[in-house]
């Protein structure tokens, strides 16, 4: 399960431990001052942290089953078959075992290869794993273990069936015998190494959560709680209007977007060659969503909620208080129409009085008179060429016009363009 770190929240009561009894067994022989039995970090690396490893003996053989656990408390759940070893040896009078956790956080490069190591936390659990067999607390561990994939998923998918709930079992292991120890820093090069020519430093490691891969045939957009959290610059929205919605663009929208864009003329001035199938299409829209800098919408008008087109954000310069609006494309049909007008005045809305953006840009090819003359009617300046900027779909150099709109001239464009659809609905 390899996915962005977030810590995971379980709704829980708060434990009154904040320290743990130091052992026999769970104090660490080699580097002893590495060792924490703070509850506050032992809670955090196992709430972290997606697998663990469980070490037991069985038939007289030593055992490692790496499985997923979930955090409720001072009671550590692991997830497992009723057909595994673990699971059988447990059903008499519990499985004694060890649990082992770790974050790496970083590689530790040192001038000597000695000295090489990680930054790393990590927990250590002895004690005896008991089977959960009240039905109440098995379903309050499955809704945990669940969550701990991805917070809100367990309301959002079914629960298990009476067959499915008897093929699986868990085990509690309580959170009593337990220590954590932990490496931060750089290097720690012996006095006589200081001098070598060798580069020594950290090399930080970070799990991090890709674009969400939907299954085949997907037709559910992807939920909220999937999506990537990249900051309000970079965060998709929906933004409502009377006339149309804007809401994240999803790969389950590439059937409809691709019913409605199906015209030589949309993609007359795109940079993009126009898709000749849903497929060529959804290519289009997942680098779309691959893009880090673009935030891309379905345009669905308001009224018979149908896919009219598509326009995003781009380019966004946080430090700068600047991003761009473009890669607008809306059926032929809707073109002249309030949804136009009102796309850009909802995403100008949230750009200036949402983001504080102090400058929006508009880029678009110098041939596409259409689409020049839609921006100046939304109050933007033209500011001049860019010279071979990018290149057509043809492979042709584009020269593209650059147009901009600052936050002082946003309130007098946001009355116009509000009057305008407020008495015809019908503009850019």
């Amino acid at each position: 399960m390899y996915c962005h770190i977030h810590r995971f929240v379980l709704v829980q009561k708060e434990s009154r431990v904040e320290t743990y009894q130091r052992t026999a067994r769970s104090t660490p022989r080699r580097l002893p001052e590495r060792a924490s039995y703070d509850a506050e970090l032992v809670h955090a690396v196992l709430d972290e942290a997606y697998v663990c490893h469980v070490s037991y003996v069985a038939d007289g053989e030593p055992r490692v089953l790496p499985t997923l656990h979930a955090r409720v408390g001072e009671t550590l759940y692991l997830h497992g078959s009723t057909g595994s070893r673990a699971m059988l040896a447990a059903r008499d009078d519990g499985l004694p075992v060890c649990v082992a956790v770790t974050i790496i956080d970083g590689l530790v490069l040192a001038k000597s290869q000695f000295h090489h190591s990680a930054n790393y936390r990590s927990v250590i659990v002895h004690g005896v794993a008991r089977p959960v067999a009240d039905e109440d607390e098995r379903a309050r561990a499955f809704a945990a273990l669940v969550d701990k994939v991805a917070p809100g998923r367990d309301a959002d998918s079914r629960r298990p069936s009476r067959r499915e709930s008897a093929q699986t079992a868990v085990l509690a292991l309580p959170l009593a015998e337990v220590s954590a120890k932990l490496r931060a820093g750089g290097p720690s090069d012996d006095p006589e190494d200081a001098d070598l020519p060798h580069w020594a430093g950290v090399v930080p490691l970070q799990l991090t959560r890709g674009l969400a891969a939907p299954a085949e045939d997907q037709a559910v957009p992807l939920p909220d709680y999937l999506r990537l959290q990249r900051g309000p610059w970079r965060d998709a929205v929906t933004l409502r209007g009377r006339h149309v919605v804007l809401e994240p663009l999803d790969r389950s929208h590439t059937p409809e977007l691709f019913a409605a864009l199906d015209d030589a003329e949309v993609w007359a001035h795109l940079t993009s060659p126009r898709p000749t199938s849903v497929a060529d299409l959804a290519a289009i829209v997942t680098a779309a969503l691959s893009d880090p800098d673009r935030v891309a919408f379905v345009q669905r008008e308001t009224e018979t909620g149908r896919i009219v087109g598509s326009t995003s954000f781009y380019a966004p310069n946080p430090s700068q208080r600047s991003i761009a609006i473009g890669y607008t494309m809306v059926g032929r049909p809707w073109w002249r129409t309030a949804i136009n007008t009102e796309s850009k005045l909802l995403m100008l809305r949230y750009a200036f009085d949402t983001l504080g953006a102090l400058r929006v840009e508009w880029h678009t090819d110098v041939r596409n008179q259409r689409s020049q003359r839609a921006i100046e009617r939304l109050g933007a300046q033209r500011e001049g060429i860019l010279r071979r900027h990018r290149q057509r779909a043809d492979g042709s150099q584009r020269d593209t016009v650059l147009y901009s709109m600052i936050n002082d001239e946003w309130p007098a464009a946001r009355d116009r363009l509000a009057a305008a659809l407020d008495t015809s609905g019908v503009t850019a």
